[in-house]
């Protein structure tokens, strides 16, 4: 019964949007590839690009490289593994997840999560720690779809020509079996296998043709319908199998110079503020899943945290905090500029920055009738010095637990993690070393140095103060 319920409801909703992208397969648009060095969602960084994106700190509007490594592009050697020596799980289509009180992640690029070696040792890590959660890409930058779909438009593009997770019954098996809660990453705008089958479904120049940026990718417009009803068709699909959350990833519009902004043009817009369009989105899915009652998440900017107007991405908090079940900011500490909240080296005061954004995401939200949850994702990748280990991605972790999020997520590119910045099961042998205010100290000396450091890290912005400035209140949580 279960799965002839699954069937129709897969087969109620999928064909619809299969027919409108599928008529016209021929002539598709994407958005570039994305990865983000740890994502989903990220902030200005150098390789990939994050199911999240670039940061812009201190509100602002030009952010240096908004596509940090977020989806690694690891070879295909060190994808699929040979088969394990035990017999196979039965091949199922259908497994159920229960959600853990507070989720705490880890990224797992397809590349791993198809590898059996691979998959095996996250498991282990996750089986020793706190993990508990495994967010897996379903959709990447690429534009590939990691498994064999079914979606009519994946097949016509090609976005099938590159499976990376050939079984997902094994893999769910694996997870369902360690008790390993499964979070489905699809990205949306960065997508050139779409593209170049669909360009209509592109942003467009205002010369004629796709519009390209300054990197030469082409981004999908997020405007269009058929673009939205591509992903839900994906994400209903993964939702059958018993992925019980769909977080979305590159749901924005493009970051890019001024001079190249110009040249844009977004069929559909109809005057319609971007914010609108991305809010509308996010809209549009959950109620395009809600009868799957799976959860639906979005990777923002860090900087929507405390940026109060748009820097033209299209995410401002108070737009989309009320139509996701979860939001989830890029507060990689490596993202933001010199002065976010008065710290001048950013990168080097990994709790500083982490509380400051949060606590901003948490004021905002307790003014929000129906504002979704916050889950940050963190930095478990080294961009500039110091060099990241485990006293700054603890850091992090605690920032999060001290302002009340009990939740987090690691970015890492290429899903390889700091095993020592995790509590193991039993609790920490030794109590761990942190990075604040610029030194490695014990965990528990965190609240002298915040309270007395931290308002003197750097020099206040013009007209600087309070929070903005880094003069917050003690440490509230454990």
């Amino acid at each position: 019964m279960r799965n002839l319920l699954r069937f129709m409801l897969v087969v109620a909703f999928v064909p619809a949007c299969e027919a409108d992208g599928g008529s016209s397969a021929g002539t598709a648009d994407s958005p570039g590839s994305g990865q983000s060095v740890s994502d989903p969602a990220v902030e200005a960084a150098p390789p990939t690009d994050p199911g999240a994106d670039a940061q812009i700190a201190s509100e602002a509007v030009n952010p240096p490289d908004t596509d940090t490594p977020r989806d690694s592009d690891i070879p295909p050697d060190e994808g699929i593994a040979p088969a394990a020596a035990t017999p196979d799980p039965p091949e199922r289509d259908f497994f159920l997840f229960e959600r853990p009180e507070n989720v705490r992640g880890l990224y797992v690029n397809s590349w791993s999560a198809g590898s059996r070696r691979r998959l095996a040792a996250l498991i282990a890590l996750a089986d020793s720690t706190e993990v508990n959660s495994f967010v897996i890409d379903i959709k990447d930058a690429s534009g590939y779809v990691s498994h064999p779909s079914q979606v009519q438009l994946a097949q016509d593009i090609g976005a099938t020509g590159e499976i990376r997770i050939p079984s997902l019954s094994y893999l769910l098996g694996k997870l369902e079996e360690a008790g390993i809660y499964p979070i489905a990453r699809i990205v949306i705008v960065k997508d050139p296998l779409l593209a170049a089958a669909r360009p209509d479904l592109a942003v467009q120049d205002t010369a004629g043709g796709v519009w390209v940026d300054g990197k030469g990718i082409v981004w999908m417009n997020p405007y269009q319908r058929e673009v939205w009803d591509y992903h839900v068709a994906l994400a209903r699909e993964v939702a059958s199998w018993g992925f019980p959350e769909i977080q979305w990833d590159y749901v924005r519009f493009p970051d890019a110079p001024a001079s190249e902004i110009g040249r844009t043009h977004f069929p559909g817009e109809n005057g319609q503020p971007k914010t609108e369009a991305i809010r509308d989105f996010l809209a549009h899915s959950r109620d395009g899943l809600a009868d799957m009652g799976v959860r639906v998440t979005a990777d923002v900017f860090g900087v929507t945290t405390s940026a109060t107007h748009d820097v033209g991405i299209g995410q401002v908090w108070e737009s989309f905090i009320d139509v996701v079940d979860v939001a989830l900011p890029m507060v990689y500490p490596s993202h933001y500029w010199k002065g976010s909240f008065g710290i001048n080296t950013p990168n080097a005061y990994p709790y500083e920055i982490v509380r400051s954004a949060l606590e901003e995401a948490l004021k905002r939200s307790a003014e929000m009738p129906g504002a979704g949850a916050t889950r940050p994702w963190l930095q478990d990748f080294t961009l500039g010095k110091p060099p990241y280990g485990a006293a700054e991605v603890r850091a992090q972790i605690q920032a999060t637990y001290d302002v009340g999020i009990d939740e987090w997520i690691l970015w890492n590119p290429g899903s390889r993690y700091t095993a020592e910045a995790l509590e193991p099961l039993g609790g920490f042998a030794e109590e761990p070393l942190v990075r604040i205010a610029n030194e490695l100290i014990p965990v528990s000396r965190r609240y002298e140095l915040y309270d007395t450091t931290t308002a003197i890290v750097g020099e206040d912005p013009p007209g600087g103060s309070g929070a903005a400035a880094g003069k917050v209140g003690k440490p509230t949580g454990g």
